[in-house]
């Protein structure tokens, strides 16, 4: 089936989990087993038979999340008290980056992401905490890390709430979602592991309240990619096209919050109010099950994980090597 003529019914949604607590990241393993974030502990593992284990005592915003080859190691990017963590499979957690030379605290850490020479990319949403004023005044103060046997480093400053990162299927780009531009952004990954310049990934701005929060790639090299505000996951490919595929959109909401958004008075209930009656608030995309085309979404608003097949399977993460 093309993607032009791939959609879902949002009404027709699956759903997996109960009782979640903003599950905004997920990851999948190849057995089956799901972790996700939830902000009662740092991570709840949900295994194939529906039985799920809350792990950690983090609380605040544990956000994105990232697994090690061996799949012994969850990384955790907290944007609530701005650090990035480390823990096992058993919930044992230790901080692994609250700072990066001179700026210290790190800010709003918001994802983490592992390459195949298990080098961690750390996107920095705000030097401010709490975050919340680096959305309703965008600036750019937003940076990303990378962390390898050298320690860690900044590599690339300036963004406009940079959300998740990833790279592409032969990590020579990595993709930033630059949320308060709408749209994604990518740099070239040069031999010694610094960044090229920064390149705007087509068709760039992805129009009205279509704030970028997440995205995946799947093995064709599109991008699904997760509209917070819109309740929408669309699919751009790489010429720029873009296939609305799941939309649950509350247009006056929506609106409403751009207006804000416009003025700076946009308010945390604002954006709450653009949920829609089945999708709310999506946040970011995974994909799984053993063929890799079960397709789960994380979101801000949801205590469960919306879930659909797709027709294409998505890229492996590290773990799944």
């Amino acid at each position: 089936m093309s993607l032009k003529d791939f959609h879902v019914d949002v009404t027709e949604l699956a759903f997996w989990g109960t009782d979640l607590a903003r599950p905004e990241s997920v990851l999948a393993e190849p057995d089956g087993v799901l972790w996700c974030s939830d902000a009662r502990g740092a991570v709840t593992r949900i295994d194939p038979d529906g039985r799920q284990t809350l792990l950690g005592a983090q609380g605040h915003e544990p956000n994105g999340l990232a697994m090690s080859a061996d799949r012994q190691t969850i990384y955790i990017a907290n944007i609530g008290d701005g650090r990035v963590y480390r823990m096992d499979r058993a919930g044992q957690e230790q901080v692994l980056l609250e700072s990066v030379g001179a700026q210290s605290p790190l800010g709003a850490a918001n994802f983490v992401f592992v390459d195949r020479r298990d080098r961690l990319w750390v996107s920095v949403s705000s030097r401010e905490l709490p975050w919340w004023p680096a959305v309703q005044h965008a600036r750019p103060d937003g940076y990303l890390v990378r962390i390898d046997e050298k320690g860690a480093q900044i590599v690339a400053d300036g963004l406009y709430f940079p959300n998740e990162v990833r790279m592409n299927h032969d990590e020579s780009y990595l993709y930033v979602a630059e949320t308060m531009q709408r749209r994604i952004v990518r740099y070239p990954v040069l031999a010694d592991g610094s960044l090229g310049a920064q390149e705007v990934a087509p068709p760039g701005d992805l129009g009205h309240g279509a704030y970028v929060d997440g995205f995946a790639f799947d093995v064709e090299g599109n991008l699904w990619v997760t509209l917070v505000v819109r309740n929408e996951v669309v699919v751009v490919t790489p010429d720029g096209e873009v296939y609305t595929i799941l939309s649950d959109a509350n247009r006056p909401a929506i609106d409403n919050a751009v207006a804000k958004l416009s003025d700076g008075s946009l308010t945390p209930m604002d954006m709450f109010a653009c949920a829609g009656a089945h999708l709310q608030l999506p946040a970011s995309i995974t994909f799984g099950g053993p063929d890799l085309r079960t397709v789960y979404v994380g979101s801000l608003g949801m205590q469960r994980l919306p879930t659909f097949r797709s027709p294409i399977p998505g890229l492996p993460m590290r773990h799944w090597s």
